[in-house]
């Protein structure tokens, strides 16, 4: 995939990025309103870079995640991971899961991954940006500097009307009108320079740090 990318050509591209104002949570049709969820993972920091082991170059399985209470109401949950950082028109979707029941508060490690039409109890894994069912494994252009990857959490008003193994665009149309508030998470990743241990966060905690 993008490791195959040379590392002049990265460090070409380092300022060619779909950019955050493209990200799901950001669209103004989605009239997202100020609730928030408290979003995390045991396995890294908020703004920390993401284990190996949920790469391409490790075992390239799902980060766990966590999540608090969500607003009164909440029919179902879904959830978006995207890099508003990669080399293209539009931030690369890495995991589009919808259906989660409103008492969900977790997905365990590796969760995120092909389960055909859909699961027992609605849930669905969607597409990524390559086409396949499940979660596609960070893979930034060797060079191009760190990579945001953002998990987005919304909670739902109404289960979403949306045919099996949904992509970016028909989450985005379903739950239009639906949000009662969300979460966000976010891990970061790189290739081909230092690791970002001493790239101090807006909260003053380093990038990087465990939680």
């Amino acid at each position: 995939m993008l490791e195959h990318i040379p590392q002049w050509l990265g460090a070409l591209l380092k300022n060619a990025r779909a950019g955050h104002d493209k990200l799901v949570i950001a669209q103004p049709a989605l009239a997202v309103p100020d609730r928030r969820i408290d979003l995390s993972s045991p396995a890294f920091a908020s703004g920390g870079r993401l284990p190996d082991r949920f790469t391409a170059d490790g075992a390239g399985v799902s980060p766990p995640l966590v999540w608090g209470d969500v607003p009164a109401g909440t029919a179902s949950l879904a959830l978006i991971v995207e890099d508003p950082d990669a080399p293209a028109l539009t931030p690369l979707v890495h995991a589009v899961v919808v259906g989660l029941p409103a008492s969900e508060r977790r997905l365990a490690e590796g969760a995120i991954g092909k389960d055909g039409s859909r699961g027992a109890d609605g849930r669905d894994v969607g597409r990524n940006s390559f086409l396949g069912e499940g979660w596609l494994p960070p893979d930034p252009p060797t060079g191009h500097g760190s990579h945001d990857y953002v998990f987005q959490l919304f909670a739902l008003s109404e289960a979403a009307a949306i045919s099996a193994n949904p992509g970016r665009s028909a989450l985005v149309e379903a739950i239009a009108g639906k949000v009662l508030g969300t979460g966000m998470l976010v891990g970061t990743y790189s290739r081909g320079e230092a690791e970002a241990a001493g790239r101090t966060r807006a909260d003053g905690n380093i990038a990087g740090q465990m939680a």
